[in-house]
C-alpha cells in the first residue's frame, strides 16, 4: 500500500524505521506471524536493512494498530485492505483540498 498514513501525522521521526518485528508485534499487540501475513497481503511494507531484516517505524505501528481495530470490528483482510486504501485516498484528497484553499485566488 503506497500511502499508509490514513490521516496520521507523518514526518521524518514517524517514518524512520526503529523497531524489529518482535518489538513491533509487542507494540501493536499482535503476533509476528500476523505481521508477516499483513506484509504478504500488501497491508504493510516495512523498511529492510541491507541484510534483509524488517524494521518498523511509528507509522507502521499505527497501521498495525488500525489493522487490529478493523479486524476487531469483523472485517476480513480484504476488507481491511480496502478500508486502508480508502482512508489513504481520503487523506490525500483532504491534503489537496487544504493546499488548494490556502492558495491566493487568481
Amino acid at each position: 500500500m503506497a500511502e499508509q498514513d490514513a490521516g496520521r501525522e507523518t514526518g521524518p521521526s514517524s517514518s524512520r524505521a526503529l523497531y524489529a518485528i518482535s518489538v513491533a508485534a509487542k507494540l501493536a499487540g499482535t503476533g509476528q506471524q500476523n505481521i508477516r501475513l499483513y506484509e504478504t497481503k500488501g497491508l504493510l511494507t516495512p523498511s529492510r536493512t541491507s541484510g534483509g531484516t524488517r524494521q518498523y517505524s511509528d507509522d507502521d505501528i499505527a497501521v498495525l494498530l488500525r489493522i487490529g481495530e478493523l479486524l476487531e470490528q469483523g472485517l476480513n483482510l480484504a476488507g481491511v485492505a480496502k478500508v486502508l486504501e480508502l482512508e489513504a485516498a481520503n487523506s490525500k484528497l483532504h491534503r489537496a483540498l487544504k493546499r488548494a484553499r490556502s492558495r491566493p485566488p487568481g
